[in-house]
């Protein structure tokens, strides 16, 4: 015969089950979101070195295009401190700047020419490609942890454990806007 406090306990147990599911849950998906900024972080920091290789191998080239290099050089230098904002903001200015030498090097063809100069484009080019798949997923399990906390019951114990939602990487309006090519 099952007692009262038998059934009780059984609830209870059950609770506490579900509560762990979905503690265990939201977790789970809090540190993939963690892992996908990991991920940024490292593409960025591998971005961050190798522009100075860029550079160095651009300044014989470019002596009147000094404000390109400085620009550059000044956006390395704020990519890898502050919060996510701050570094999306700083990954957009290197995007920029890293355009500007690339339309600037069309201006030397010796500099085209270069060995170095295309090994380090093709370089960029490689880490840019990685950098927004990083991007991509990061977004993707952001999404999903946003939605975990939001829809019920988990929202119930996403603010009881103190779960807040996160920002997506999002891109500027200029990296949004068409790219003019002319031939």
């Amino acid at each position: 015969m099952v007692t009262g406090t038998t059934i009780g306990i059984i609830i209870g147990v059950i609770v506490l089950l579900f509560v762990i599911y979905i503690y265990n849950s939201l977790i789970k998906l809090k540190l993939r979101a963690d892992n996908a900024w990991a991920q940024i972080d490292v593409q960025l920091k591998r971005r961050y070195d190798l522009i100075p290789n860029l550079v160095n191998t651009v300044k014989g080239y470019m002596k009147h295009e000094k404000g390109v290099l400085t620009e550059v050089t000044k956006a390395r230098t704020s990519l890898m401190s502050g919060s996510m904002q701050a570094k999306a903001k700083a990954n957009n200015q290197i995007t920029e700047a890293l355009k500007s030498i690339f339309a600037v090097a069309e201006n030397y063809p010796q500099l085209k020419a270069s060995e170095n100069f295309q090994m380090l484009q093709e370089e960029l080019a490689g880490t840019e490609s990685k950098l927004s798949y990083a991007r991509q997923f990061y977004n993707d399990t952001v999404m999903h942890l946003n939605e975990a906390i939001q829809v019920f019951p988990k929202n119930i114990f996403a603010n009881l454990f103190g779960f807040k939602q996160r920002e997506f990487f999002q891109t500027t309006q200029e990296e949004k806007k068409a790219i003019k090519v002319e031939f």
